[in-house]
């Protein structure tokens, strides 16, 4: 089975810390280390969760390297998320957000898992990004909650 891959912003990891949260982040990250998932990271993840709670940074620092692609954020991406920007779907303020899912789908991932539904997983900003990758030459981006990355195979605890 080719494995899926997830680009994962920092709410995810913080996902672990919230009691609302943190089943569906654990039974997620199940999944990357059972090999489902092959995660896509960013710089602008790692440096979000440089300056996280220890036992956030403990939870990436917990996977193994071979689950983990990191994604620079490059000249591509930065334009990918200027027109973002420019598009009006983020503000300038909301540039990490931006670069989120420029380097998801710059780099290729299948689907972007986040937690941040007021700027990621929105239905209208959704399609939007999706617009501007159609006009830039990319492919769609699906974006997911953890809670709607489980398998008919596992387990109903959540």
């Amino acid at each position: 089975m080719r494995q899926i891959r997830v680009y994962t912003d920092t709410s995810v990891f913080g996902g672990v810390q919230d009691e609302e949260f943190r089943p569906a982040s654990e039974a997620f990250f199940e999944q990357v280390l059972r090999g489902r998932y092959l995660l896509v990271i960013s710089e602008v993840t790692l440096a979000e969760l440089s300056g996280a709670p220890d036992n956030v940074r403990q939870r990436f620092l917990s996977l193994p390297a071979d689950r983990i692609v990191q994604a620079p954020i490059n000249e591509e991406v930065e334009r990918l998320a200027s027109a973002y920007v420019a598009a009006g779907i983020l503000g300038p303020a909301r540039r990490a957000d931006a670069l989120h899912v420029a380097a998801a789908t710059v780099f290729g991932a299948d689907v972007i898992v986040s937690w941040n539904f007021r700027h990621i997983v929105n239905y209208d900003r959704i399609r939007q990004f999706n617009g501007v990758n159609s006009l830039n030459g990319y492919d769609e981006l699906e974006v997911r909650s953890p809670l709607e990355m489980r398998h008919a195979d596992e387990d109903e605890t959540i």
